[in-house]
């Protein structure tokens, strides 16, 4: 069991927790020894037992000063598995804040606070070797352990390290390339006597350059290492580490192929990546087409989104730089040309394709892209690829591409050549001309306009398809009725009993009591998490989870059940972390029905 870290909040797999000792320390941390003498914002919160290979030390006393490093045996990045195995070290339960090294071979073995990754520097280097072991280490211990990763940290990788999941790192590399006359920024480790100027106005920094020595130049590598560490935890509160991090693993060829590799580990990251945030998704680099966001929204749309309007035609139009895109100038022309007699579905780098009905679920009214003007080959090959999946199952009676030159066109014809599915063009040189928005009208001419009950209830469904899966707006809302103004709509049973309002800002449903009993007594898969027999009031913490879906993202919504209490709310945790967590909050509630 760990008692002493605590996570409070969540970016993917980076986390902003506490160790809750005499004096809480933030994490992300800066962390050393309890005797060091290291200069700068240092926590020296770390109590070191010992070694086991030459002789056993005396059993440590700890108390909740400090994180107890165990007595242990480290072994070296690269040890053959079965003398890690050979070499297990076998930690005793103790009372008091503690800490147990490990390798990706022996991590699990034993509870403790904070698991230490030995060996650390021989992972580093090499994105491959790194990730295959962190994420195996983070993966076979419990949710809520902090993990400590020693020799290290520096300013320029300390943000792919939180990134991929480390809570703790120390000032040790800081300090020693300082010694060694090695003055290290964010983007670049400098030789100090290649500086003309000191880059930094830390308070080693504030003196003349001529004067400036190396332990002066240590002083700065811890300072310059703590504020980007703080850099980092604001990234982390602000559900934008990854934005972050797609620029500064740039400075590093090492950390790029951290970030990328992460990527391809698409299982862990997409775990503990939030369904739902209120952050903009920047989306600056060809990186961002391999975010967990947009393809997790490219897989929805395309497996689990029904296409209801496909007895009409389809009109694909190019994106606005305006969110959602229904309030964009440019769409309101086409709206104005439509008239609601055909589907809309917007064609965009990075999401891929969204249908007017998802205009507003995360991340499609949450995302910015840089607009060049230019498609690249990465970007139309993924648009293409994603437009030609949704299609496939779709029986659209005609295809109208309202879509300019650049990029969208290529597009197009590309999925036309690839469906054997002939497609109308209706723009002549812009889309939003007098003369292209003639074209697009009358390519419609002869279908009439749906009602505005129809677009409601279908966007309901649409929703509760990519929210629930496939099929689960015809199931849960087979007769429903719609209150309210777009996007502001109530749903409605057929008695008019409240079951669910689509939340504007995430473009999800909420569901009351009513519509988690009809969710939950459905046959559409209930993301449940049963509790101990009690009523939450206001939330559910950890240690009253009985158990958990296994497939419950942060921000899903979720039917908590028990024998005292049935309710629905938002989920503060994935699922497993819900099953191994032993602190923190796992469900905000937003109804609760005592039984």
């Amino acid at each position: 069991m760990t008692d002493y870290f605590e996570v409070h909040e969540r970016d993917g797999a980076a986390r902003i927790g506490e160790l809750r000792l005499a004096d809480s320390v933030p994490t992300p941390a800066l962390v050393d020894d309890v005797d060091a003498d290291t200069p700068g914002t240092v926590h020296t919160v770390i109590d070191d037992s010992g070694g086991r290979w030459a002789t056993e030390p005396d059993a440590p006393e700890g108390d909740d000063s400090a994180v107890t490093i165990l007595p242990h045996r480290g072994l070296p990045a690269g040890t053959p598995d079965e003398v890690a195995e050979a070499f297990a070290d076998d930690y005793p339960d103790v009372e008091f804040p503690s800490g147990a090294v490990v390798s990706p071979k022996t991590a699990g073995h034993h509870a403790a606070d904070v698991s230490v990754l030995a060996g650390g520097p021989g992972y580093t280097g090499h994105g491959s070797v790194f990730v295959d072991a962190l994420t195996t280490v983070k993966d076979a211990v419990p949710a809520d352990t902090a993990l400590y990763l020693p020799g290290v940290a520096t300013p320029r990788n300390v943000a792919t390290l939180v990134y991929a999941g480390v809570d703790l790192v120390d000032p040790h590399r800081a300090v020693i390339r300082g010694t060694e006359g090695r003055y290290l920024t964010t983007d670049e480790a400098y030789f100090l006597e290649d500086l003309e100027e000191l880059p930094c106005a830390c308070p080693a920094c504030q003196q003349p350059r001529d004067s400036f020595d190396r332990t002066d130049c240590v002083e700065h590598n811890v300072h310059a290492l703590a504020a980007e560490l703080a850099r980092v935890r604001r990234r982390v509160r602000d559900g934008r580490l990854r934005d972050y991090v797609e620029g500064q693993a740039r400075q590093d060829n090492w950390l790029t192929a951290t970030v990328r590799t992460l990527d391809q580990r698409y299982g862990y990251v997409e775990q503990r990546t939030p369904l739902i945030r209120r952050a903009e998704l920047a989306a600056t680099t060809e990186d961002a087409l391999r975010r967990v966001e947009i393809q997790r929204f490219a897989q929805r749309v395309t497996e689990r989104y029904i296409p209801r309007f496909d007895d009409r035609p389809l009109v694909l139009v190019p994106c606005s730089a305006r969110k959602p895109y229904s309030d964009s100038q440019s769409h309101k022309q086409y709206h104005d040309a439509i008239q609601w007699r055909a589907h809309i579905v917007s064609m965009t780098s990075p999401i891929g394709v969204v249908p007017q009905e998802l205009e507003l679920t995360y991340p499609a009214q949450h995302y910015d892209s840089v607009v060049t003007g230019e498609w690249s080959a990465t970007e139309i090959e993924f648009v293409s690829r994603v437009l030609e999946r949704y299609l496939e199952d779709a029986d659209y009676p005609e295809i109208i591409a309202h879509v300019p030159g650049e990029g969208y066109r290529e597009i197009c014809e590309r999925v036309a050549d690839s469906l054997g599915r002939e497609f109308t063009y209706t723009v002549t040189d812009h889309p939003t001309t007098a003369d292209s928005l003639g074209n697009l009208a009358a390519a419609l001419e002869g279908w009439d306009t749906y009602q505005k009950s129809t677009r409601e209830h279908r966007t309901i469904a649409a929703v509760a398809d990519y929210q629930f899966g496939a099929g689960a707006g015809d199931e849960l809302f087979p007769d429903i009725g719609t209150q309210g103004r777009y996007p502001q709509l109530r749903v409605d049973d057929e008695d008019g009993e409240q079951l669910a309002a689509l939340a504007q800002q995430y473009g999800v449903l909420s569901m009351t009591i009513a519509g988690a009993r009809r969710w939950a007594e459905s046959s559409v898969p209930t993301k449940t998490v049963e509790i101990e027999p009690f009523v939450p009031h206001g939330s559910v913490l950890a240690p009253g989870i009985v158990d958990a879906s296994d497939d419950i993202r942060v921000g899903d919504e979720v039917v908590v059940q028990g024998d005292a209490a049935f309710g629905v709310g938002r989920a503060e945790m994935h699922g497993a972390e819900m099953n191994s967590s032993t602190r923190g909050i796992a469900v905000q509630m937003r109804h609760t029905e005592e039984l």
